[in-house]
């Protein structure tokens, strides 16, 4: 598709941030399976919660605007992806601690590509007065923003502390 208008971006991006949102559910899942602490695990699980939520807002969205939104791949999440294997999942670590500070920051990697995303998102439904469009990418912004701020939480008051 030619990119000739502000529109042809937002659609893109919809396309764009479904794929990234499918390549993260899959990595957190195997984060979520390796994290020692209680409340780590917890809060990937409800990450996986809200990033499958994510992608059906997205696919409701792209299906509002007649389009697939599985017609693009996001190689930014990709290497993210190959990130969380090479340096959470497939690391050798002394300590489940460590290991536990080493999720928390390959997560919050690919959230916080996922907040720049739904953040252009917004912005352009906004500037193209997609009113509702709008309104679901603020939704799924908070809600990845929610996330990030919890996570950063376990980090600095348990998990990091224990990882020393």
């Amino acid at each position: 598709m030619a990119m000739n208008s502000l529109k042809d971006v937002y659609l893109d991006q919809l396309q764009d941030i479904y794929s990234a949102n499918r390549q993260s559910l899959d990595a957190t899942t195997k984060l979520g399976r390796v994290a020692s602490d209680k409340e780590l695990s917890e809060a990937l699980i409800a990450g996986q919660n809200g990033i499958s939520e994510g992608m059906e807002k997205i696919a409701k969205l792209c299906s509002d605007h007649g389009i697939e939104p599985t017609e693009e791949f996001c190689k930014g999440m990709e290497g993210l992806v190959k990130e969380v294997h090479a340096h959470a999942l497939d690391e050798e670590f002394g300590s489940d601690d460590v290991r536990d500070a080493m999720i928390i920051t390959q997560y919050q990697r690919m959230v916080h590509y996922a907040l720049a995303g739904y953040g252009c998102l917004a912005a352009f439904a906004n500037r193209l007065d997609l009113d509702g469009d709008a309104a679901v990418l603020q939704e799924c912004l908070d809600a990845t923003a929610d996330g990030d701020r919890h996570m950063t939480a376990i980090a600095t008051k348990k998990v990091n502390a224990a990882a020393v």
